[in-house]
């Protein structure tokens, strides 16, 4: 089932009344993503889970927040026009070491999800994803569960992905 632009519909133990989302905040989440259709699916997807969404469309206002204090999880893009959201992650991870940080990218890759893991992401997630995974990741994350590490995506990829042949 979905609500309305596709969004999972009001979890009923969020829902006030005349059917108006009561928004417990129970975390702050950091968007950034280049891609503006992106940022608002994102962001109107947990603002329905009950989360306070921060959207940007550049790393160094991602920066500005973190070093700020704001935020209790992360999403970012790689690919932003600023800066690299590998490349921003380490900063974040020893300025905030507390705060879990999903790397989203459209270049799915188990290179570009080794490289998130090794510099510290909580979750690696491909582009295009499921906003209901999305969701259930941010939760986990929040609720200090673990990720689901590298072998779901190796195995995803492997069902998604023909190897080309090399050669005649």
């Amino acid at each position: 089932r979905t609500g309305p632009y596709g969004l999972p519909p009001t979890p009923p133990d969020r829902a006030g009344r005349g059917g108006k989302r009561l928004v417990s905040i129970e975390g702050t989440i950091l968007v950034a993503d280049d891609d503006a259709s992106i940022r608002k699916v994102v962001s109107q997807t947990l603002a329905r889970a009950g989360y306070a969404v921060r959207t940007t469309g550049t790393a160094s206002a991602l920066w500005a927040w973190i070093e700020a204090g704001e935020g209790d999880l992360v999403i970012t893009d790689v690919v932003m026009p600023d800066e690299d959201g590998l490349e921003l992650l380490p900063r974040i991870r020893k300025a905030r070491p507390d705060v879990p940080v999903i790397v989203m990218s459209a270049r799915s890759t188990m290179m570009t999800a080794m490289r998130a893991t090794e510099r510290g992401a909580y979750e690696y997630l491909p582009k295009p994803f499921d906003i209901n995974e999305l969701v259930s990741i941010v939760n986990r994350a929040l609720e200090g569960g673990t990720s689901r590490g590298l072998d779901q995506l190796s195995a995803r990829q492997d069902d998604e992905e023909v190897t080309p042949i090399v050669g005649r």
